[in-house]
């Protein structure tokens, strides 16, 4: 997790393991546009399987949908807390949610396996951000649009929460929340043209 702030402001970047299971489970199961905002798939891509067979007596593939779009609203409005809560094998919390639960019952070890290891490599770019100081980019675009204004900044709190998505894009989920490829970064320019006309907003 990196923070950044100044009087009156904060902003910080963090990935989300509830989330990187969440989207494990969309990619498993094929919901391609599952979701608001809709994310492109994870990288390294994980292979959908069918899951007709598994889903059909409790609504089917659409039914998954709408679960899963729930689940996805819960983990965002409730980050960085875990709602609702993963607890194999039952997923007691998924209990009106049962295509879900079946799937989560599914796919539940390969992904928290391949959670854990998009966390590790996470950890290791942020390690790797320290050291060359791309961190402060985000210092400098606030600098950057507190100078045009020539005022202080206004009170405000924003959250990048990163994730291993195939394309370098963000998504900004107002007022306080941004989705972010965790590549994104790594591209200054192109990260400042996603970034700062939300920074100028915040601002």
């Amino acid at each position: 997790m990196h923070h950044t702030g100044g009087p009156g402001w904060r902003i910080t970047m963090d990935t989300s393991g509830p989330m990187l299971i969440a989207l494990y489970v969309r990619d498993a199961a094929g919901l391609d546009t599952a979701g608001h905002p809709a994310l492109c798939h994870v990288a390294p891509k994980i292979r959908a399987s069918d899951h007709t067979h598994l889903i059909a007596e409790v609504g089917g593939t659409a039914v998954l949908k709408t679960e899963w779009e729930a689940w996805w609203e819960q983990l965002l409005k409730a980050h960085p807390e875990m709602s609702p809560e993963l607890t194999p094998p039952g997923f007691g919390s998924f209990s009106n949610s049962p295509a879900l639960r079946r799937v989560l019952q599914a796919h539940f070890g390969a992904a928290l396996t391949w959670a854990r290891e998009r966390r590790a490599e996470y950890l290791a770019l942020e390690a790797e951000r320290e050291s060359n100081s791309n961190n402060e980019l985000l210092a400098d675009m606030v600098e950057d649009r507190l100078l045009e204004v020539g005022r202080p900044a206004r009170d405000f709190s924003l959250t990048i929460i990163e994730l291993p998505l195939a394309e370098p894009r963000a998504w900004y989920l107002e007022p306080d929340k941004i989705l972010m490829s965790q590549e994104l970064l790594s591209e200054p320019e192109l990260f400042r043209s996603y970034v700062q006309p939300v920074v100028d907003l915040l601002v």
